[in-house]
């Protein structure tokens, strides 16, 4: 005799089944022990177009979730008679703002969980640990939000707090926050979770075919995209920008993400792991770019000599992008060069010729290398003052040697360096008419010199000789011109500071080395000082880096991005249980959590994650319970879901134990970190105080 249950689970109804792409309803046959690919198998049997269906798969609305198992009964899913589906691709089209604010039109996956997703999209993008990074919902305030009144979103937020009274989370369109028309790229993205490659690509296993777009971004953001990722909001918006991470453990489509929204794809965590400039360099660039927002748009807090510093190295990334070959020699290829160049002189054979100069002495080569001799000084720094001493100095090849005087020249002098590989820094002063080189030249011993030269004109020749020496050039290299013309630009800008009562309308970039300080310097700067004065402290500071090719000072800069006090701390809205204020400032950070004062944006409490014993969430009051050693805090987040700093917190913890740069990413101990909805995930229990790298 059959069973009640038995006849329940044969006895058929009707499936209502909507068919996006067609815009067409099915209605399907089943039971309750009928299989999902039973149901897809009898849609596209129904269906009258041909075409291939394999990308699709079942949404059910109301539950937000994807029937991706075939193989389970509808009956194992709760699917009843009145149940409502959709037949719909797993990959969509978004619009990604990328971190260098290049946009781009992809297919992503919206039947997996964003941490898979992101990783998918990682790969076809080139970057390597793609847990690092995450999803973004646009953030709409200030100008950026009148801009776009009248527009409306496709899509709804789908968080489960209110929005915060700063501003609201939207999936409308980027409207006017980029210059550049949205690009498509074509080919597919990969399945594989984490750190696949292409083995045909024997240069770089990591290169797609988007690498080049992604390693070299547009020269300058737009006023438009700076006020849109943050420019002149106050520390309030900022904390509330970031609630708008996605949730890693949940599917786009179940955080209400609708095909052609705007998405940020943005680095969330910044305990960088593996950065090999040999294989990065997309990700570099990206992370670079980042970073760069971040001091333009004072995301992150620097003194105003560290914002010139980082202006010098984006200067330099620009100067070395627009002359690649410039900066793309290393100091092996000269190397390689000069050996040469001395081989092919033995096998030519040598002729020296007479000169009525008697220290004119030439090289035997094809052609003739320039020499320099004038009369400079040597500064010396005493107690009091400084004192000196004139020479005759002599300049060839990438040497330098001087001597007591002109006569002394035939013999030999008093010292001689070669400059290969040293250090040239300008120590110079208009106003005091004062144009030295201070020369830092290694050795077992570092040795410093100070030269004097007695006009800019000199002081032009010389420089521009002692740099190419540096790099292990001669003046013959027909970069000297170009290299003589910087630092006659350099002299004309300190000659601009000089006049500070001239007005700045008067700036041209073009005139000043294609300088727009507003490019590189954050605001608070530009209304601080004159056009002219910012550029010259840039231009000064620039010298420092002018050896760097493009990669490497991308690489300086990240470094010195990485070692602010701020760095890595992601701001949020709160409020503590234990404090009379209705709101405050909490930091999630690659070391711990940091109390901000709203005010004066000072520290007030740390707490390592070392000294963490559990971390988890009261489900009934929304807020976050942290135990560390001796103290327990508690708070609430404001205008976002609680469960974000959860997984903020977690997230780190987890980055932290990465050690095996080939080893497969532990989703599994990630979700265990970051998911706020169990006891595992919760870190509950756990004692982390006795974790390495914390």
């Amino acid at each position: 005799m059959a069973t009640l249950a038995s006849l329940s689970s044969t006895r058929s109804f009707t499936l209502n089944v909507h068919v996006t792409d067609l815009n067409t309803q099915k209605s399907i046959e089943v039971n309750l022990e009928s299989h999902v690919g039973f149901v897809m198998l009898e849609i596209v049997e129904k269906l009258d177009v041909t075409a291939d269906y394999s990308d699709h798969a079942l949404w059910w609305p109301e539950k937000k979730i994807w029937l991706t198992k075939a193989r389970l009964s509808l009956a194992s899913y709760g699917i009843i008679n009145d149940t409502q589906l959709l037949f719909t691709p797993q990959h969509k089209s978004v619009r990604l703002l990328m971190p260098d604010l290049q946009v781009f039109d992809m297919k992503v996956n919206f039947a997996v969980d964003v941490l898979h997703t992101v990783s998918e999209l990682c790969n076809e993008l080139g970057v390597r640990h793609s847990e690092e990074l995450s999803f973004m919902r646009p953030y709409e305030t200030g100008t950026a939000k009148k801009r776009k009144k009248g527009k409306k979103g496709t899509g709804s937020n789908t968080g489960s707090d209110d929005a915060s009274s700063q501003g609201s989370f939207g999936n409308g369109t980027l409207g006017r926050s980029t210059s550049q028309e949205p690009r498509t790229p074509s080919s597919p993205a990969s399945n594989r979770l984490n750190n696949s490659y292409n083995p045909n690509d024997t240069l770089n296993p990591y290169s797609t075919a988007m690498s080049p777009m992604l390693a070299h971004s547009p020269n300058a953001p737009t006023q438009d995209q700076l006020e849109l990722i943050g420019l002149g909001k106050s520390v309030l918006e900022r904390a509330s920008f970031n609630c708008g991470w996605l949730s890693s453990s949940e599917s786009l489509m179940q955080q209400g993400i609708k095909e052609y929204d705007t998405l940020y794809i943005r680095y969330k965590y910044f305990n960088i792991f593996d950065l090999n400039p040999k294989i990065d360099e997309v990700r570099i660039n990206q992370l670079y770019s980042q970073a760069k927002l971040q001091i333009l748009t004072e995301e992150i807090d620097c003194t105003e000599e560290e914002s010139i510093t980082f202006a010098a190295l984006q200067f330099q990334v620009k100067v070395a992008s627009q002359n690649p070959q410039g900066n793309s020699g290393s100091d092996e290829v000269d190397d390689i060069d000069s050996a040469l160049s001395e081989l092919q002189m033995t096998l030519e054979g040598s002729s020296q010729q007479p000169s009525d100069i008697p220290t004119t002495h030439t090289r035997p080569t094809m052609s003739h290398i320039p020499e320099m001799f004038d009369n400079l000084s040597i500064i010396k720094k005493k107690t009091f003052g400084t004192s000196k001493t004139n020479y005759y100095f002599q300049f060839k090849d990438t040497h330098i040697a001087y001597y007591k005087t002109m006569a002394d020249a035939q013999g030999p002098p008093v010292q001689k360096f070669n400059l290969k590989g040293c250090e040239v820094t300008p120590e110079v002063n208009i106003n005091k008419d004062k144009y030295n080189i201070k020369l830092t030249i290694p050795g077992p011993d570092m040795y410093e010199m100070e030269m004097g030269c007695s006009s800019p004109q000199q002081y032009v020749k010389w420089m521009a000789a002692c740099r190419l020496a540096s790099k292990g050039k001669t003046m013959a290299d027909p970069t000297y011109e170009m290299e003589m013309s910087g630092v006659r630009t350099f002299l004309n800008m300190q000659n601009d500071v000089k006049d500070s009562s001239k007005d700045d309308g008067d700036y041209d970039a073009g005139a000043h080395g294609g300088m727009h300080p507003e490019d590189f310097v954050p605001q608070r700067v530009l209304s601080k000082y004159k056009s002219k004065q910012i550029a010259a402290r840039i231009l000064e500071s620039h010298t420092a880096f002018t050896k760097l090719g493009v990669i490497e000072a991308k690489m300086n800069f990240i470094r010195q991005w990485q070692a602010l006090p701020d760095y890595g701390v992601s701001k949020f809205n709160c409020k503590f249980r234990d404090s009379k204020k209705k709101q405050e400032i909490i930091g999630i950070g690659t070391k711990g959590i940091v109390r901000f004062d709203l005010n004066s944006r000072t520290v007030i409490k740390q707490w390592r994650y070392s000294t963490m014993k559990n971390w988890n969430v009261n489900w009934e009051t929304r807020e976050m319970i942290v135990t560390c050693e001796g103290e327990t805090i508690i708070f609430s987040l404001l205008g976002g879901d609680i469960r974000l700093v959860h997984e903020y917190i977690g997230g780190y913890i987890f980055l932290s134990m990465r050690k095996d740069v080939n080893a497969a990413l532990d989703v599994e101990m990630f979700y265990k970190l970051t998911g706020g909805w169990n006891t595992i995930g919760g870190g509950e229990g756990k004692d982390w105080s006795s974790k390495p790298g914390l």
